[in-house]
């Protein structure tokens, strides 16, 4: 049986265009991987059975996808529907597992574009290292950006995530999408004047989503915070471990909290 962790995102940034004709926003996203993962174990079976998370739909419809037949099992430690991208990053590890161990595996191209039939996260989560994705999402381009911080994660209290495409649907009805372009374009010229984890601090907001809670980690000295994805988690960079631990103390009765880092 083979095993690998399926690491959570942050989007450090989230810059939406308006709705394309096919239906899709254009974007503009800084994916960054942060140590919490779930993890994937895989082997070959009779059938397709997969064990340790009832609620999975994505991993399965991946595995129906590439073809074959494999003993699945996932341990969750990701929080579900939280922004962090634990579906797609348990999707993407199961694919690459199973590829693995296939007569012909497909290549890294092909694997790609399977991905992205799946999810517009889960291309990402295929190679290592933070990404800007463009398009719908699944057009990576590798970053080189400081990694030693540590991050705070808070899941708040009576916050459920609401549906993704309602999220979508209110920028859209709220004319979100305008001046796209402009805001891309600064997100590109931020991205390159980082030269130490601090400058993340200036990289453009999420377009989709916010919450008080990132006013309150700032105040905690956080040098960003913002929510991740279409929330409702909500993250914090910190300098170091230790001033990461005494903001989730401080914070601790506001939601679930967890403190991480990145993982390359």
């Amino acid at each position: 049986m083979s095993t690998a962790p399926a690491h959570a995102k942050l989007n450090l940034v989230l810059v939406v265009g308006p709705r394309r004709a096919d239906g899709l926003h254009e974007v503009a996203t800084v994916m960054q991987r942060i140590a919490l993962a779930d993890r994937i174990s895989v082997e070959p079976g009779d059938k397709l059975s997969i064990e340790g998370f009832p609620a999975d739909t994505l991993v399965r419809r991946a595995l129906e996808t590439l073809g074959g037949s494999w003993n699945v099992r996932i341990e969750k430690e990701i929080p579900v529907a939280a922004g962090l991208g634990g579906g797609s990053s348990d999707a993407a590890t199961a694919l690459q597992l199973a590829n693995e161990s296939r007569d012909r595996p497909l290549d890294g191209p092909a694997l790609h574009e399977l991905a992205a039939t799946l999810g517009a996260d889960v291309p990402f989560f295929l190679t290592s290292g933070p990404k800007l994705a463009r398009g719908t999402g699944t057009e990576l381009e590798p970053l080189n950006l400081p990694q030693d911080y540590a991050v705070v994660l808070v899941l708040p209290h009576g916050e459920a995530k609401v549906s993704t495409a309602s999220v979508y649907d209110a920028f859209d009805k709220g004319g979100g999408g305008e001046g796209f372009e402009a805001r891309r374009a600064a997100l590109l010229e931020a991205l390159g004047q980082i030269a130490v984890s601090e400058d993340l601090a200036n990289l453009p907001p999420n377009d989709l989503a916010s919450s008080p809670l990132a006013g309150e980690l700032h105040a905690l000295g956080a040098f960003r915070a913002g929510v991740t994805g279409a929330g409702p988690a909500v993250y914090g960079l910190f300098p170091d471990r230790p001033s990461a631990e005494k903001a989730a103390a401080e914070i601790g009765s506001r939601g679930a909290v967890m403190v991480t880092e990145p993982a390359w």
